[in-house]
């Protein structure tokens, strides 16, 4: 491109090509700032549509030739990076005008903080619950009994900070479908963990760069929307499968040793119940719809933090 880039996008893709060229149209209305991306193809086919990636001048394309899960393919993109920000993204992210340029400029604002996460709004106009607390053994088990029937209880509302108007602060850990990270944070805490094959590499993240004494911080004034689904169905089997192997390998990780085995084996049994009724009854892995509308979303003028 003839400048250094600022900015290294990278975009994990699979069965993308319906939406991959949109994804990067929305893109270059979203910083004015030099910027070089990578899609890591995790798809066992090639389709027309990913394979034009590589025709465009801003474009790399990687087809590591298997699913290397996402995590696994963010750290793929990410080697050998010189930029010094990191943009982790689903390919189904269309970025409002200025979004990107709007998380760098609240990073100015914090200096210790290593990733920031946009406000993530659906199609259907509702707010999507992107920054949240580190998962924690009362909210989690509130959250995951209630969330389905009462989305609006006060564990769920909680844990998914869904009290009071969207402010810039900071959060536990943000969504990886789309955020802006400091390369040197990432590269400290050593990217994404790749035990992880899908679901909590998010979650984790957040939490060791939390021990790494990086921040997370939400910044809703800048706005993208998810599309939400494309390359994964959260409802079909496979997937709430992965979500719960996910959450179990998270959680059980939070209580080692011998003498908290009782309490792994008790997370065991839960989770697997949860399992099976989400396989029978739930429309979401998740647990619990967005409950808030976008239009509670700060102007980009706004006071940061007001």
């Amino acid at each position: 491109m003839g400048v250094e880039p600022e900015i290294r996008v990278i975009v994990v893709t699979f069965r993308s090509g319906e939406i991959i060229g949109a994804f990067l149209d929305s893109l270059a209305k979203a910083t004015t700032r030099p910027y070089e991306v990578v899609v890591v193809d995790n798809s066992p086919r090639l389709d027309p549509g990913t394979a034009a990636v590589s025709r465009r001048p801003e474009a790399e394309l990687l087809r590591p030739g298997r699913n290397l899960g996402y995590g696994s393919a963010v750290n793929r993109g990410a080697a050998g990076a010189r930029a010094p920000w990191l943009v982790v993204s689903n390919a189904d992210i269309a970025f409002s005008p200025g979004a990107l340029d709007e998380l760098i400029v609240a990073a100015d604002r914090w200096p210790g903080a290593g990733a920031f996460g946009p406000g993530i709004t659906n199609p259907d106009g509702a707010l999507y619950p992107s920054a949240r607390d580190l998962p924690s053994l009362g909210r989690g088990i509130g959250h995951a009994l209630f969330g389905w029937c009462w989305p609006t209880n006060p564990w769920t509302a909680s844990y998914r900070r869904e009290r009071g108007a969207p402010r810039e602060t900071t959060a536990g850990w943000l969504s990886g479908s789309c955020q802006l990270v400091r390369r040197e944070a990432f590269t400290a805490v050593g990217g994404f963990d790749e035990s992880y094959f899908m679901f909590m590499e998010d979650v984790d993240l957040g939490r060791r760069l939390g021990l790494a004494s990086w921040r997370s911080v939400y910044v809703p004034t800048a706005v993208v929307e998810h599309l939400g689904g494309h390359s994964t169905k959260r409802s079909s089997r496979r997937m709430v499968i992965a979500h719960h192997r996910s959450m179990f390998r998270y959680l059980s990780r939070q209580y080692p040793g011998t003498a908290r085995a009782p309490l792994r084996l008790a997370l065991g049994v839960g989770l697997t119940a949860r399992l099976l009724l989400a396989l029978a009854f739930a429309k979401d892995s998740a647990g619990a719809r967005a409950t808030r509308s976008a239009v509670l979303l700060p102007p980009r003028d706004a006071t940061p933090g007001a």
